[in-house]
């Protein structure tokens, strides 16, 4: 076993846990595929693709994003 890391989720070299964090960044949806449940979201640094399976929402709603995932949409 590595001892950089302790799971796929945790790295203990840089003390980074992607799973107990409680980062998430507001992006606002400009694209939905409904085929597959992903959306395009514009966050300030990049375009990015994300699993929409948690929320309900429509192109130009803000939501949370967090590990690939909308997790929470948010009023403006």
């Amino acid at each position: 076993m590595s001892d950089r890391s302790v799971s796929g989720a945790c790295d203990t070299m840089s003390g980074a846990c992607h799973v107990c964090g409680d980062v998430a960044v507001i992006g606002r949806v400009l694209d939905i595929d409904a085929t597959d449940g992903t959306g395009t979201i514009a966050l300030a640094e990049a375009h990015v693709t994300v699993a929409l399976d948690l929320v309900d929402v429509r192109v130009g709603d803000d939501v949370l994003v967090h590990l690939g995932f909308a997790i929470e949409r948010v009023s403006p």
